[in-house]
């Protein structure tokens, strides 16, 4: 019987598999765009556009996959808990988000009177 470790790390390789075969459709795109702008069958600002929305596609897909490949493992992990132990997932999971949002942020702030004194 496959264990919650087997899975997650199936999970993984799945999610890796999936971002190389997107990387590699990426970069042959972009092989293929670069083709077209130096044999002059597109325009270099076509070629722009073409790769700029490329890349915004590719960073869609990948959190797409990103987000589709954590729920399954998730789900995959909680449904091998028992009810209590779910409740106690589900506390610490709570007690880290409370940890986080309690967490200070700290912003530095420049001197307004030392850009007055340079104009």
């Amino acid at each position: 019987m496959a264990t919650i470790d087997d899975l997650t790390e199936s999970f993984r390789k799945v999610f890796l598999i999936g971002v190389g075969s997107v990387a590699t459709g990426f970069e042959k795109s972009q092989e293929l765009i670069d083709d077209l702008v130096s044999k002059g069958e597109i325009t270099l600002e076509q070629g722009k556009e073409l790769n700029a929305e490329l890349s915004r596609k590719v960073k869609e897909t990948v959190n797409e996959t990103v987000n589709d490949t954590s729920e399954a493992a998730l789900r995959s992990r909680l449904k091998n808990m028992t009810p209590e132990q779910r409740v106690e997932w589900l506390k610490r999971a709570n007690q880290i988000v409370d940890d986080i949002d309690a967490e200070t942020v700290e912003v530095e702030v420049e001197d307004a009177s030392e850009d007055d004194a340079d104009k």
